[in-house]
């Protein structure tokens, strides 16, 4: 069992989820850097502090995990803070952490992937209804891609089909009961570290066909350089079709409609996303 001194200033809320629900590991939290004083390290394998620096010249002999909540990218007044050989830095996925990796500001801190568990027994259909349905789910891309979506769909038949828009909030439990009915979900959604919502829908057991970018400059009124950047830091051949370039769609589209009954969302979830897969990755980078 780790006992780990988690230092919650802040913390995604599904991030924290995650954690909490680790069977093999005790949390001690607090909420306040300052407090760390106050405390004898040596009875923690670790400490762990997602969104606040801490001084870690303080401290030698203790193991530190910071990330990923600092900022978008490296800041040289934190990273200074945090740099040393018993600190590692966690971003939820590959590309994320190459960009911190890459940048200058991270010279001699240790950058990892570390992404969280998915709670793959709320988001797990049991249901035996008929699966008809099909959505759209947006997320901060330029509206102009639902209109040519909704255009793209109409000429195939399908009319119906119901929009989850992440900017304009919509209810989990609506989400929810909609993936139950759902055949298949059309994602149009800018870069993520993560992607719960995305994985939740494998989770599910929904193949879905998502329209990627390339960059981290295709969010909405975003004014991110040109980075390379994914939709779908996890993803392989079981989870559905994607496609980056509008002249693709007809075909990635078509490809999933004739694949529809082979995917296994919920197998790649399963075996690459779930709390214990996860929290073995905690583990081992505490060990390592």
């Amino acid at each position: 069992m780790k006992k780990i001194l988690y230092v919650n200033t802040w913390m995604h809320p599904k991030n924290h989820h995650s954690i909490m629900s680790y069977k093999n590991i005790t949390l001690y939290e607090i909420n306040n850097v300052a407090l760390i004083d106050t405390i004898d390290l040596s009875m923690f394998d670790c400490v762990y502090s997602p969104s606040s620096p801490i001084n870690v010249g303080k401290y030698p002999n203790t193991k530190f995990l910071f990330g990923p909540h600092f900022s978008v990218f490296p800041e040289k007044n934190q990273m200074d803070i945090i740099r040393g050989n018993n600190v590692i830095y966690t971003q939820p996925s590959e590309w994320a952490t190459k960009i911190w990796r890459d940048n200058v500001l991270c010279e001699n801190i240790r950058v990892e992937s570390l992404p969280f568990g998915v709670d793959t027994e709320r988001f797990k259909n049991t249901s035996s209804e008929e699966k008809d349905y099909v959505f759209i789910y947006l997320k901060t891309r330029h509206p102009n891609l639902l209109n040519i979506m909704k255009t793209f769909l109409m000429s195939t038949g399908i009319k119906n089909c119901v929009i989850f828009n992440y900017d304009t909030k919509y209810e989990e439990n609506t989400y929810i009961e909609y993936l139950k009915k759902s055949k298949y979900g059309i994602w149009i959604g800018r870069h993520e570290s993560q992607g719960f919502a995305l994985q939740e829908a494998l989770s599910m057991g929904v193949p879905l066909l998502v329209w990627n970018v390339s960059s981290m400059n295709e969010e909405y009124r975003s004014n991110y350089a040109d980075i390379p950047a994914t939709v779908i830091p996890y993803w392989d051949e079981r989870c559905g079709e994607y496609f980056t370039n509008l002249q693709d769609l007809p075909n990635a589209f078509n490809l999933l409609i004739s694949k529809i009954d082979t995917y296994k969302p919920r197998e790649y979830v399963l075996e690459k996303l779930s709390m214990d897969v996860c929290e073995k990755r905690l583990i081992e980078l505490i060990d390592n």
